[in-house]
């Protein structure tokens, strides 16, 4: 039992770990904008941690929504809420999920959309599911296990991605899950890669992560990082843009 326990906790998270993970952003000359963050399942990783697992099971789910219709469908219990949670979920106003799952093409992604009007408005996008769920059943905040938060900032010299802490203790546990998903995963050659790919109207003059590649006419810059990495240490994923005057 304990066994199957453990390969039940695995297999929950073969998707994240099997996944290719790309943020993007486009901005506008007046600091507004629109953000996409798209998590795709790279086949080849997963059949490799799925095993044989992997062909069982036949899924075909293509669907969309925006966030506000969860809060329309269930207005009697988010009128409830403190006006503290309100402003959480109503910072998600707008975000549009859309998900595939094709296990007959094998495509397995889930998009995240924003449109916004300055930088500071950015959602959490990678929350979004996790406070759905929270609406749907009607789940506390302070149950939230969260343990990093990421915002972003635009000014008229910098670009700011800012990753913050918010509780030690769970980032603890989460570091000791991942040192045992690498023990897991042993010399398996699994794609885990989290690329952020800006594009801005201003040139570009520095980027604070060194494998930054910033683009000819330096508007635009691609940075990578490895996904277990970037979990273990969040704030590493941390980047400040300077632009050129």
């Amino acid at each position: 039992m304990k066994r199957v326990r453990f390969f039940l906790l695995f297999i929950f998270g073969l998707f994240f770990l099997s996944c290719q993970v790309t943020e993007t952003i486009h901005f506008n000359e007046n600091g507004s904008g629109i953000i996409t963050v798209e998590m795709l399942r790279i086949e080849q990783s997963y059949q490799q941690l799925a095993g044989e697992e992997y062909n069982k099971g036949e899924v075909f789910v293509d669907t969309t929504y925006v966030f506000d219709d969860y809060i329309s469908k269930y207005s009697e219990t988010f009128s409830k809420l403190t006006p503290e949670d309100k402003a959480v979920f109503n910072a998600y106003k707008g975000v549009k999920v859309h998900t595939k799952k094709n296990s007959f093409e094998k495509e397995f992604r889930t998009t995240f959309t924003q449109n916004f009007l300055q930088a500071n408005q950015i959602a959490d996008l990678y929350k979004t599911q996790e406070y759905v769920s929270d609406i749907v059943h009607n789940y506390a905040l302070s149950a939230e296990e969260h343990y990093y938060k990421v915002a972003f900032q635009l000014s008229s010299n910098e670009f700011k991605r800012m990753v913050t802490i918010i509780d030690e203790e769970h980032l603890k546990r989460e570091q000791a899950t991942i040192n045992n998903y690498k023990k897991q995963l042993g010399d398996k050659k699994i794609h885990q890669r989290v690329t952020l790919s800006y594009h801005f109207t201003k040139k570009i003059k520095s980027v604070s992560i060194p494998n930054a590649k910033i683009s000819a006419d330096k508007k635009s810059v691609e940075i990578s990082f490895g996904l277990l990495e970037s979990l273990f240490d969040p704030i590493s994923t941390s980047v400040v843009i300077v632009f050129e005057e």
